[in-house]
């Protein structure tokens, strides 16, 4: 009888192991516990493995992450391209005149020190329109990722010369991988993207301006449930969740925004 249990319990532990064999470097790098519990439950809204998978990031390409906030991607691909590709995050000046960039970028950069190990090789570079848009050696990288962030640079009239920047910084047949909040169709869009929501067409004209050809797009990241008319714009919803307690359960319920998920290529 026990022998019979070691034979089970070997056959068990051996299955397991392969289990976790068998999964993709990126899988394992999003199932890792360099992420946090917070994060990955919100897995479910912003779909991190389809969303790289779309935008055809590679373990050994150099990826440029624009304005990463608190890591919530860099945790994933700091430790995916750690050994064969290349990290840059383009992060915010540590000399910016906004006391909100200043810590945030602290915020990240104490994260990267508490895990040495995961972000030893990831390299800070510096994104603050007006004065700074060296986000990596021009030519360099095979994939710029920016997620949730055109609506800011829209509101402070840089979105034009942050895609400049980012049009620079890719190799020719480089992918710019550009995931956004999703305004409604056929709605005028506010040129300062006051409620945080940006047209298709907006951001394809951005990107076509600066030099970009149009590849393609994903519904990996739609929320029908998202009417888009919140009273506190995009932030009325997880995880932001500005009005605190008023009708918190019906935001929770929404879940986050409906996104875009787009795909452009710098033209070889």
């Amino acid at each position: 009888m026990i022998k019979i249990l070691w034979v089970v319990l070997l056959a068990l532990s051996f299955s397991s192991a392969r289990a976790d064999g068998d999964l993709t470097s990126l899988q394992q790098a999003i199932s890792g516990k360099q992420r946090s519990a917070e994060h990955k439950a919100r897995d479910k809204y912003r779909h991190p493995q389809q969303t790289l998978e779309f935008f055809d990031v590679k373990e050994n390409m150099t990826v440029v992450e624009i304005w990463p906030g608190e890591g919530w991607y860099t945790e994933i691909l700091a430790p995916y391209l750690k050994d064969k590709g290349k990290l840059y995050a383009a992060h915010f000046s540590p000399v910016a005149k906004a006391h909100y960039y200043k810590k945030v970028l602290e915020a990240f950069v104490k994260k990267m020190h508490k895990q040495p190990k995961v972000y030893d090789k990831v390299e800070l570079t510096v994104l603050q329109p007006p004065e700074s848009f060296q986000i990596a050696p021009d030519g360099s990288a095979d994939r710029v990722l920016t997620f949730r962030n055109v609506h800011n640079w829209m509101n402070n009239n840089q979105a034009a010369a942050v895609f400049n920047a980012m049009y620079k910084a890719l190799k020719p047949g480089g992918i710019l991988g550009v995931e956004e909040h999703r305004n409604r169709l056929l709605k005028p869009q506010d040129t300062r993207a006051g409620s945080g929501y940006v047209s298709e067409d907006y951001v394809i004209a951005l990107a076509r301006n600066a030099g970009f050809e149009f590849l393609a797009k994903s519904e990996i990241n739609a929320n029908s449930k998202d009417t888009k008319d919140h009273p506190a714009g995009v932030w009325t919803l997880p995880p932001a969740l500005t009005l605190k307690d008023k009708d918190r359960e019906k935001y929770q319920a929404i879940g986050e925004s409906d996104r875009m998920t787009i795909k452009f290529i710098k033209p070889k």
